[in-house]
């Protein structure tokens, strides 16, 4: 059973990693040049907003990939640094998708968003219960008081590790399995629950 479910993870994963690339023509392709890098809502479609994730997920994956399997020891710049700046385009995406589904939904978008859930939970295991990815980020927490690093960078390795902890980066592979799949099962729900709401208030609106 715990291999099944590590073999669904992997699957998952492997689905976002061949997303097709993103068209150039995708208001999403590239970074916003309004003020404060805000997106342009005139130019965005529904149908621009799935491509786009997929693409993010894969390219976030192929990033967190490369910061896992550096050959070089761990450093803050090459593993805390180079995940921060790591997912720029699903980020993108992934924020306007939020709020529109939160404030300006329809159908399309929320057939999306119960498409989508499952799937960025497996993304964000992927990333979380990513074994050499975990060890980069120990590494340096456990040896945080020799880094010399200022108060922010301190805080944010600290972070980074407590995130990992409660994502389950400590479990043994079984439990990791179970993990995923409860995950993706909580975010399809949650979805659910989320729009019968946001129906129920707009029923009820006067």
């Amino acid at each position: 059973f715990a291999a099944a479910l590590a073999a669904a993870g992997l699957i998952a994963t492997s689905m976002n990693a061949i997303a097709a690339p993103l068209s150039t023509d995708n208001p999403f392709a590239k970074q916003s040049t309004l003020p404060y890098q805000m997106p342009p809502l005139d130019r965005i479609k529904d149908e621009h907003i799935g491509p786009a994730i997929e693409a993010g997920m894969a390219e976030e994956i192929e990033q967190i990939e490369g910061i896992a399997n550096n050959s070089a020891a761990p450093t803050f710049e090459n593993t805390i640094v180079a995940m921060e700046r790591a997912g720029d385009l699903l980020t993108r995406a992934s924020a306007v998708f939020s709020n529109l589904t939160s404030s300006n939904t329809n159908p399309t978008l929320e057939a999306l968003q119960k498409e989508m859930s499952p799937k960025l939970a497996a993304h964000s295991d992927a990333i979380f219960l990513n074994p050499k990815l975990f060890a980069r980020v120990k590494t340096l927490y456990d040896t945080r008081a020799s880094l010399k690093l200022d108060s922010e960078s301190l805080r944010l390795l600290e972070r980074y590790y407590t995130l990992f902890v409660r994502a389950g980066a400590n479990l043994s592979e079984a439990r990791k399995a179970e993990l995923r799949q409860l995950n993706e099962q909580i975010s399809s729900l949650t979805t659910e629950f989320r729009q019968l709401v946001l129906k129920g208030d707009n029923a009820a609106a006067i």
